[in-house]
C-alpha cells in the first residue's frame, strides 16, 4: 500500500511539472487558413477572396510600419508611431466590418513591418524600448480600433536593435494590447535567416506565452527543396519554437520553398496524418488576384477536412 502511494505521488508531481508550454505543443491539427493582402496596391478586395465557410480564416493587413508616412518624399523610422502603408483605398474600415459581418468565420488583423519600404529596406530601429513601447501601444490601438481588427503580426525582417529590446519591445507591446483588451491573437513571421531567428527566438524564450501562432516564412527556403527537406524544415522550426502553433506556408505567385504545384499538399497532408497541421498560410492574395486563387482554394478544403 505503501508503494501503491508512493507511486501516486510522484505520478501526480510529474504531471505537475508539465509545463503549460509542453501541453500546448500536444499534436493537434488544425483549420486555421491565413492570408496577406494589401501590400502591393492592385486593388486587391477582401470580396475578391474565395471563403470556405468551414475553415478560421485569417485576413492580414500588410503593412502599418514605423516610418514616415507613406505621402512623404522619403521614408524613416518614427520609433513606434506606426502608418497604414496598405491599400487603404481597397481595404477600408468599412470593408474590414462588411467582410466580418458576411463571414462570422473570419477576423482580420494586420501585420507589422515588413520586408521593404519605397523601395528600401524596412529596419526595426527603436530609441528606447520604453519610448517605442509608449508609441506603438498609442499608434497601433488608434489604427486596429478604427479598422475594427482583432489581432496583430509581427514582421520585421531586418534589425538595428539587439534581439534583447526586439524581445521587450514587441513583447512588453503584445502584452498591452491584449491586456488592454485591444487584440485578441498574435503572430510572429520568422524566417530562414540567423539575424532574424536570433531575435525572434529571444522573444519567443521571453514572451512565447503570448504569441498565438508562428507564420514561418517555409518559402524563405531554396526552390529545390523536396517534400522530404520540408517536413525535416518543419521539425526544425517546430524545435525552435517549442509548443508552438507552427504554420506552413507557401507564395501563391512564384518560386521559393517547395511550391503549391510541387509536393506542398503532399506535405501538408504528412503533416495532417501525423496531427501536426496547425494552419496554412499564404503570401499573398494581392499575386493570386490574377490567376483565380487556385491555391487558397484547395488549401482551405484541405483544412476544412482537419480533424
Amino acid at each position: 500500500m505503501e508503494l501503491l502511494k508512493l507511486f501516486i505521488t510522484l505520478f501526480i508531481l510529474q504531471a505537475l511539472c508539465i509545463s503549460p508550454r509542453s501541453m500546448q505543443a500536444a499534436a493537434e491539427n488544425s483549420k486555421l487558413f491565413r492570408e496577406y493582402i494589401g501590400a502591393q496596391f492592385n486593388n486587391v478586395k477582401f470580396s475578391d477572396v474565395p471563403i470556405n465557410p468551414d475553415v478560421e480564416f485569417h485576413f492580414i493587413l500588410a503593412f502599418a510600419i514605423d516610418y514616415s508616412s507613406p505621402s512623404t518624399s522619403s521614408n524613416f523610422p518614427t520609433n513606434g508611431k506606426f502608418n497604414i502603408f496598405w491599400d487603404e483605398q481597397y481595404l477600408t474600415p468599412a470593408h474590414v466590418s462588411s467582410i466580418k459581418s458576411r463571414h462570422s468565420n473570419v477576423k482580420v488583423g494586420l501585420s507589422l513591418g515588413g520586408a521593404t519600404v519605397g523601395g528600401k529596406l524596412v529596419y526595426f530601429k527603436p530609441s528606447s524600448v520604453d519610448s517605442w513601447v509608449s508609441n506603438a501601444v498609442t499608434s497601433l490601438t488608434k489604427i486596429i480600433k478604427q479598422f475594427h481588427l482583432d489581432g496583430i503580426d509581427v514582421d520585421y525582417e531586418q534589425f538595428s536593435a539587439d534581439p534583447y529590446s526586439f524581445t521587450h519591445c514587441i513583447g512588453r507591446l503584445i502584452t498591452t494590447l491584449k491586456n488592454n483588451g485591444v487584440i485578441s491573437y498574435a503572430s510572429i513571421a520568422p524566417y530562414d535567416d540567423d539575424q532574424a531567428q536570433s531575435h525572434y527566438k529571444a522573444l519567443w524564450r521571453s514572451y512565447g506565452h503570448l504569441i498565438d501562432y508562428v507564420n514561418f516564412q517555409f518559402y524563405s527556403y531554396d526552390t529545390s527543396t523536396t517534400v522530404t527537406q520540408f517536413l525535416k524544415y518543419f521539425e526544425e522550426q517546430s524545435s525552435n519554437y517549442e509548443g508552438g502553433k507552427v504554420l506552413v506556408s507557401f507564395l501563391s505567385h512564384a518560386s521559393g520553398g517547395l511550391a503549391p504545384n510541387k509536393g506542398f499538399f503532399t506535405a501538408c497532408e504528412r503533416l495532417k496524418s501525423q496531427q501536426k497541421l496547425h494552419g496554412i498560410f499564404v503570401w499573398c492574395a494581392d499575386d493570386s488576384l490574377a490567376n483565380g486563387f487556385p491555391y487558397e482554394k484547395k488549401a482551405q478544403s484541405l483544412l476544412a477536412s482537419a480533424s
